[in-house]
């Protein structure tokens, strides 16, 4: 562990290293309190992977949000109208195709690598969460696909810019992504709760992934 704060870190980090990509894989509470103590970090950031939110599917902590955004939306939102340029990927990027399936999970625990066992061996809660989720046997694997898209950009194969929001009042929908898919947070009904978050940039929503070139990806990171 390290004695400097995570804030100060990330405050010291961005300044130091000016075009600097940031990816984050949890709550965004400390990304959000750099940017209320020194917004003058946002224009150094060059790319911002978020993984999070859940833009076109169910939640996995409550039905309407995902677990990163609902551990701290106001922080979330504080990031989604800072002005950072954020690649949102949601949760939806891991379920499907993308899920490790038992003879996958084999193969991969079949290389004998230490990586390749420490892949399977870290995973068990996600597991057993899967199998509770879906009665079926397999890993969801979100971060090692936000990492996949933070380093390769092109396993990015549908995405597009919108307005992004984040709900923190309401008692069922708190911590969902709004994502203003059609373009009508403009439209006179809308613009009035939108009005704050069209002030600053689209956020870049990844809708799907090459979900064969991600899992060959992990599978070599697992040599």
């Amino acid at each position: 562990a390290q004695p400097q704060h995570a804030v100060d870190a990330i405050i010291e980090t961005i300044r130091k290293n000016p075009g600097i990509e940031v990816v984050t894989l949890g709550p965004l509470t400390n990304v959000a309190l750099a940017i209320v103590r020194e917004p003058s970090i946002v224009p150094s950031v060059s790319r911002c992977v978020v993984m999070g939110g859940n833009p076109c599917c169910e939640g996995n902590v409550t039905p309407a949000a995902e677990y990163n955004i609902w551990c701290d939306p106001e922080a979330a939102r504080i990031v989604f109208r800072s002005g950072l340029p954020i690649e949102l990927v949601g949760w939806q990027l891991c379920r499907g195709q993308a899920v490790l399936r038992q003879h996958e999970i084999e193969q991969i625990r079949a290389m004998g690598t230490e990586r390749a066992r420490f892949c399977i061996d870290c995973n068990r809660t996600a597991m057993q969460a899967y199998r509770i989720q879906t009665g079926q046997i397999g890993i969801a694997l979100p971060d090692p696909v936000a990492m996949a898209v933070a380093l390769d950009p092109s396993i990015s194969v549908e995405k597009s810019d919108h307005f992004v929001e984040v709900e923190t009042a309401s008692e069922l929908t708190r911590g969902m992504t709004v994502v203003d898919r059609l373009n009508i947070s403009g439209d006179e009904r809308n613009r009035g709760v939108w009005s704050e978050t069209r002030q600053r940039r689209r956020t870049t929503v990844v809708w799907q992934i090459d979900v064969a070139r991600w899992k060959q990806m992990l599978r070599r990171a697992m040599e």
